[in-house]
Protein backbone atom coordinates (compact mmCIF):
# COMPACT_ATOMS: atom_id res chain seq x y z
CA UNK A 1 0.00 0.00 0.00
CA UNK A 2 2.35 2.42 0.90
CA UNK A 3 4.46 1.72 -2.44
CA UNK A 4 1.06 2.55 -4.41
CA UNK A 5 0.88 5.71 -2.75
CA UNK A 6 4.62 6.93 -3.31
CA UNK A 7 3.49 5.90 -7.13
CA UNK A 8 0.59 7.79 -6.89
CA UNK A 9 2.80 10.86 -5.83
CA UNK A 10 4.95 10.83 -8.37
CA UNK A 11 2.20 10.31 -11.29
CA UNK A 12 0.28 12.90 -9.52
CA UNK A 13 3.58 15.25 -9.64
CA UNK A 14 4.50 14.96 -13.18
CA UNK A 15 0.80 15.76 -13.65
CA UNK A 16 0.00 18.71 -11.83
CA UNK A 17 -0.03 21.85 -13.76
CA UNK A 18 2.99 23.67 -14.53
CA UNK A 19 5.58 20.35 -13.64
CA UNK A 20 7.65 19.35 -16.44
CA UNK A 21 6.78 16.81 -18.75
CA UNK A 22 8.64 13.85 -17.94
CA UNK A 23 9.78 13.99 -14.42
CA UNK A 24 10.65 10.86 -13.07
CA UNK A 25 9.79 11.74 -9.51
CA UNK A 26 8.80 14.77 -7.18
CA UNK A 27 11.60 17.55 -6.70
CA UNK A 28 12.27 19.78 -3.69
CA UNK A 29 14.40 21.60 -2.08
CA UNK A 30 15.58 19.59 0.60
CA UNK A 31 16.33 16.22 -1.70
CA UNK A 32 19.66 17.58 -1.47
CA UNK A 33 19.80 15.61 1.90
CA UNK A 34 20.51 12.06 -0.44
CA UNK A 35 23.95 13.20 -1.42
CA UNK A 36 24.70 12.16 2.22
CA UNK A 37 23.81 8.60 1.98
CA UNK A 38 26.69 6.23 1.13
CA UNK A 39 27.17 3.92 -1.64
CA UNK A 40 27.60 0.90 0.45
CA UNK A 41 27.43 -2.56 -2.10
CA UNK A 42 29.91 -5.04 -1.44
CA UNK A 43 32.34 -6.60 -3.88
CA UNK A 44 31.23 -8.50 -6.77
CA UNK A 45 32.35 -12.51 -7.13
CA UNK A 46 32.27 -12.73 -3.86
CA UNK A 47 30.42 -15.14 -1.49
CA UNK A 48 27.74 -13.27 0.82
CA UNK A 49 27.49 -14.27 4.04
CA UNK A 50 24.72 -12.73 6.43
CA UNK A 51 24.71 -13.84 10.10
CA UNK A 52 22.61 -12.92 12.50
CA UNK A 53 22.62 -13.73 16.39
CA UNK A 54 19.90 -13.47 19.30
CA UNK A 55 20.58 -10.67 21.29
CA UNK A 56 21.13 -11.48 25.02
CA UNK A 57 19.47 -14.62 24.37
CA UNK A 58 20.59 -15.80 28.06
CA UNK A 59 18.31 -14.34 29.96
CA UNK A 60 16.02 -14.74 27.74
CA UNK A 61 15.90 -18.62 27.16
CA UNK A 62 15.60 -18.24 30.96
CA UNK A 63 12.38 -15.72 31.15
CA UNK A 64 11.16 -18.19 29.10
CA UNK A 65 12.02 -21.57 30.53
CA UNK A 66 14.35 -23.30 27.92
CA UNK A 67 15.36 -26.44 28.23
CA UNK A 68 18.98 -27.36 29.18
CA UNK A 69 21.27 -27.97 27.54
CA UNK A 70 19.09 -27.98 24.35
CA UNK A 71 15.55 -27.11 23.71
CA UNK A 72 13.90 -28.54 20.23
CA UNK A 73 11.17 -26.13 20.72
CA UNK A 74 13.86 -23.25 20.30
CA UNK A 75 16.00 -25.09 17.81
CA UNK A 76 13.08 -26.23 15.57
CA UNK A 77 11.64 -22.53 15.78
CA UNK A 78 14.82 -21.35 14.75
CA UNK A 79 14.93 -23.31 11.17
CA UNK A 80 11.25 -22.63 11.17
CA UNK A 81 12.49 -18.55 11.00
CA UNK A 82 15.58 -19.72 8.90
CA UNK A 83 13.51 -21.49 5.94
CA UNK A 84 10.98 -18.34 5.65
CA UNK A 85 13.86 -15.77 5.20
CA UNK A 86 15.03 -18.38 2.83
CA UNK A 87 11.60 -18.70 1.21
CA UNK A 88 11.12 -14.64 1.28
CA UNK A 89 14.37 -13.59 -0.18
CA UNK A 90 16.07 -14.07 -3.55
CA UNK A 91 19.68 -15.86 -4.21
CA UNK A 92 20.30 -17.48 -1.06
CA UNK A 93 22.34 -20.97 -1.73
CA UNK A 94 22.50 -22.33 1.91
CA UNK A 95 22.21 -21.78 5.29
CA UNK A 96 23.52 -22.97 8.58
CA UNK A 97 22.24 -22.25 12.19
CA UNK A 98 22.77 -23.18 15.58
CA UNK A 99 22.01 -22.22 18.76
CA UNK A 100 20.49 -18.44 18.56
CA UNK A 101 22.58 -18.17 15.92
CA UNK A 102 21.71 -18.23 11.88
CA UNK A 103 24.26 -17.85 8.73
CA UNK A 104 22.77 -17.10 5.36
CA UNK A 105 24.80 -17.69 2.23
CA UNK A 106 23.85 -15.37 -0.71
CA UNK A 107 25.16 -16.27 -3.95
CA UNK A 108 28.62 -14.83 -5.36
CA UNK A 109 26.92 -13.49 -8.38
CA UNK A 110 23.94 -12.50 -6.76
CA UNK A 111 22.83 -8.87 -7.95
CA UNK A 112 19.98 -8.44 -5.39
CA UNK A 113 19.28 -5.06 -4.25
CA UNK A 114 22.65 -4.65 -6.28
CA UNK A 115 24.60 -5.98 -3.26
CA UNK A 116 23.97 -3.30 -0.71
CA UNK A 117 25.20 -4.62 2.45
CA UNK A 118 22.72 -2.72 4.31
CA UNK A 119 19.63 -4.48 2.33
CA UNK A 120 21.17 -7.66 2.91
CA UNK A 121 21.41 -7.46 6.34
CA UNK A 122 18.26 -5.55 7.05
CA UNK A 123 16.04 -7.50 5.25
CA UNK A 124 17.02 -10.48 6.77
CA UNK A 125 17.36 -9.74 10.40
CA UNK A 126 14.42 -8.10 10.64
CA UNK A 127 12.62 -11.15 8.08
CA UNK A 128 13.90 -13.45 10.82
CA UNK A 129 12.86 -11.71 14.06
CA UNK A 130 9.30 -11.24 12.55
CA UNK A 131 9.06 -15.04 11.78
CA UNK A 132 10.38 -15.80 15.10
CA UNK A 133 7.51 -13.60 17.17
CA UNK A 134 5.01 -14.90 14.51
CA UNK A 135 5.62 -18.84 14.58
CA UNK A 136 6.32 -18.48 18.16
CA UNK A 137 3.56 -20.02 18.97
CA UNK A 138 3.03 -22.62 17.13
CA UNK A 139 6.55 -24.35 19.01
CA UNK A 140 5.72 -22.86 22.22
CA UNK A 141 2.18 -23.90 23.36
CA UNK A 142 1.40 -22.91 26.42
CA UNK A 143 4.28 -20.43 27.00
CA UNK A 144 3.90 -17.19 26.43
CA UNK A 145 6.06 -14.66 24.65
CA UNK A 146 7.12 -12.19 27.59
CA UNK A 147 8.75 -9.35 25.55
CA UNK A 148 9.60 -9.23 21.71
CA UNK A 149 13.42 -10.99 21.16
CA UNK A 150 16.19 -9.20 19.28
CA UNK A 151 18.54 -10.14 16.93
CA UNK A 152 22.00 -8.70 15.82
CA UNK A 153 23.61 -9.14 12.45
CA UNK A 154 26.72 -9.08 10.61
CA UNK A 155 28.25 -9.02 6.93
CA UNK A 156 30.90 -11.20 5.96
CA UNK A 157 32.76 -11.80 2.32
CA UNK A 158 34.24 -14.62 1.12
CA UNK A 159 36.37 -14.63 -2.01
CA UNK A 160 36.97 -18.20 -2.90
CA UNK A 161 34.83 -21.38 -2.17
CA UNK A 162 36.98 -22.76 0.03
CA UNK A 163 37.04 -19.54 2.08
CA UNK A 164 33.39 -20.25 2.54
CA UNK A 165 33.42 -24.13 3.14
CA UNK A 166 35.69 -23.39 5.35
CA UNK A 167 33.70 -20.70 7.30
CA UNK A 168 30.91 -22.72 7.53
CA UNK A 169 33.27 -26.04 8.91
CA UNK A 170 34.28 -23.05 11.59
CA UNK A 171 30.89 -22.51 12.49
CA UNK A 172 30.08 -26.09 12.77
CA UNK A 173 33.14 -26.76 15.03
CA UNK A 174 32.04 -23.92 17.24
CA UNK A 175 28.89 -25.71 17.68
CA UNK A 176 30.32 -29.42 18.79
CA UNK A 177 33.01 -27.43 21.32
CA UNK A 178 29.72 -25.50 22.87
CA UNK A 179 27.08 -28.61 22.78
CA UNK A 180 30.10 -30.85 24.26
CA UNK A 181 30.47 -28.59 26.76
CA UNK A 182 26.81 -28.20 27.77
CA UNK A 183 25.81 -31.12 27.88
CA UNK A 184 28.51 -31.77 30.62
CA UNK A 185 27.57 -29.13 32.56
CA UNK A 186 23.79 -29.34 32.88
CA UNK A 187 24.74 -32.90 33.74
CA UNK A 188 26.80 -31.97 36.66
CA UNK A 189 24.27 -29.12 37.35
CA UNK A 190 21.39 -30.88 37.33
CA UNK A 191 21.84 -35.06 38.01
CA UNK A 192 24.90 -34.35 40.18
CA UNK A 193 23.95 -31.51 42.30
CA UNK A 194 26.70 -28.91 41.52
CA UNK A 195 26.30 -24.86 41.64
CA UNK A 196 26.82 -23.33 38.20
CA UNK A 197 30.27 -22.18 39.79
CA UNK A 198 31.26 -25.89 40.89
CA UNK A 199 29.98 -27.17 37.41
CA UNK A 200 32.60 -24.33 35.59
CA UNK A 201 35.78 -24.93 38.11
CA UNK A 202 35.04 -29.11 38.00
CA UNK A 203 35.42 -28.56 33.54
CA UNK A 204 37.85 -25.87 34.25
CA UNK A 205 41.12 -27.06 31.82
CA UNK A 206 39.13 -30.25 30.47
CA UNK A 207 39.87 -31.49 27.04
CA UNK A 208 37.08 -32.93 24.73
CA UNK A 209 38.19 -36.27 26.11
CA UNK A 210 37.99 -35.30 29.65
CA UNK A 211 34.38 -34.36 28.79
CA UNK A 212 33.25 -37.35 26.86
CA UNK A 213 35.08 -39.39 29.76
CA UNK A 214 32.77 -37.38 32.49
CA UNK A 215 29.58 -38.04 30.31
CA UNK A 216 30.41 -41.86 29.87
CA UNK A 217 31.74 -43.05 33.24
CA UNK A 218 29.27 -40.36 35.94
CA UNK A 219 26.11 -40.09 33.17
CA UNK A 220 26.39 -43.49 31.03
CA UNK A 221 26.26 -41.66 28.32
CA UNK A 222 27.54 -41.60 24.62
CA UNK A 223 28.06 -38.57 23.29
CA UNK A 224 28.44 -39.66 20.04
CA UNK A 225 25.13 -40.51 20.59
CA UNK A 226 23.44 -37.45 21.40
CA UNK A 227 21.02 -36.06 18.40
CA UNK A 228 22.67 -35.14 15.52
CA UNK A 229 20.92 -31.79 15.44
CA UNK A 230 22.55 -30.76 18.75
CA UNK A 231 26.27 -31.96 17.70
CA UNK A 232 26.09 -30.82 14.40
CA UNK A 233 23.63 -28.02 13.86
CA UNK A 234 21.34 -28.14 11.05
CA UNK A 235 22.22 -27.05 7.44
CA UNK A 236 19.31 -25.79 4.82
CA UNK A 237 19.63 -26.39 1.17
CA UNK A 238 17.01 -26.22 -1.48
CA UNK A 239 16.25 -29.81 -3.03
CA UNK A 240 13.45 -30.84 -5.65
CA UNK A 241 10.41 -32.77 -3.53
CA UNK A 242 7.77 -34.99 -5.16
CA UNK A 243 4.66 -33.88 -3.46
CA UNK A 244 1.16 -36.48 -3.93
CA UNK A 245 -1.55 -33.57 -4.35
CA UNK A 246 -5.75 -34.39 -5.01
CA UNK A 247 -7.14 -32.58 -7.69
CA UNK A 248 -10.54 -32.66 -9.20
CA UNK A 249 -11.18 -32.95 -13.12
CA UNK A 250 -13.76 -33.40 -14.91
CA UNK A 251 -13.40 -36.07 -17.54
CA UNK A 252 -14.69 -36.19 -20.93
CA UNK A 253 -18.51 -37.50 -21.57
CA UNK A 254 -18.80 -37.56 -17.64
CA UNK A 255 -21.16 -35.45 -15.63
CA UNK A 256 -19.45 -35.08 -12.39
CA UNK A 257 -15.85 -34.38 -11.28
CA UNK A 258 -13.24 -37.05 -10.66
CA UNK A 259 -10.57 -36.28 -7.77
CA UNK A 260 -7.04 -38.06 -9.26
CA UNK A 261 -4.01 -38.03 -7.37
CA UNK A 262 -1.31 -35.88 -9.37
CA UNK A 263 2.49 -35.96 -8.45
CA UNK A 264 4.46 -32.69 -9.02
CA UNK A 265 7.83 -31.55 -8.29
CA UNK A 266 8.27 -28.44 -5.62
CA UNK A 267 11.66 -27.09 -5.01
CA UNK A 268 11.61 -26.32 -1.04
CA UNK A 269 14.23 -25.55 1.42
CA UNK A 270 15.12 -28.94 3.31
CA UNK A 271 17.08 -29.09 7.15
CA UNK A 272 19.62 -31.72 7.00
CA UNK A 273 21.99 -32.38 10.19
CA UNK A 274 25.14 -33.69 9.17
CA UNK A 275 28.50 -33.16 9.07
CA UNK A 276 29.81 -30.29 6.49
CA UNK A 277 33.24 -30.35 7.15
CA UNK A 278 34.07 -33.08 5.34
CA UNK A 279 33.93 -33.59 1.80
CA UNK A 280 31.25 -35.84 1.48
CA UNK A 281 28.67 -33.37 1.52
CA UNK A 282 29.98 -30.59 -0.88
CA UNK A 283 30.28 -33.61 -3.13
CA UNK A 284 26.89 -35.06 -2.42
CA UNK A 285 25.34 -31.35 -3.58
CA UNK A 286 27.85 -30.02 -6.12
CA UNK A 287 25.50 -27.21 -7.45
CA UNK A 288 25.26 -25.37 -4.49
CA UNK A 289 28.89 -23.98 -5.13
CA UNK A 290 28.06 -24.07 -8.76
CA UNK A 291 29.67 -20.95 -10.57
CA UNK A 292 26.49 -20.94 -12.72
CA UNK A 293 24.07 -21.21 -9.85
Amino acid sequence: MLRCCRAGAAIAARCAPGSPRGLAMAKSKFEYVRDFETDDSVLPNCWIVVRLDGRNFHRFSEQHEFKKPNDDRALHLMTKCAQTVMQELEDIAIAYGQSDEYSFVFKKKSRWFKRRASKFMTHVVSQFSSSYVFYWKDYFKDQQLLYPPGFDGRIVLYPSNQNLKDYLSWRQADCHINNLYNTVFWMLVQRSGLTPVQAQERLRGTLAGDKNEILFSEFNINYNNEPLMYRKGTVLIWQKINEVITKKIKLPKEEEEKEVEVTRTKTKVVPLHCDIIGDQFWEEYPEILAEDS
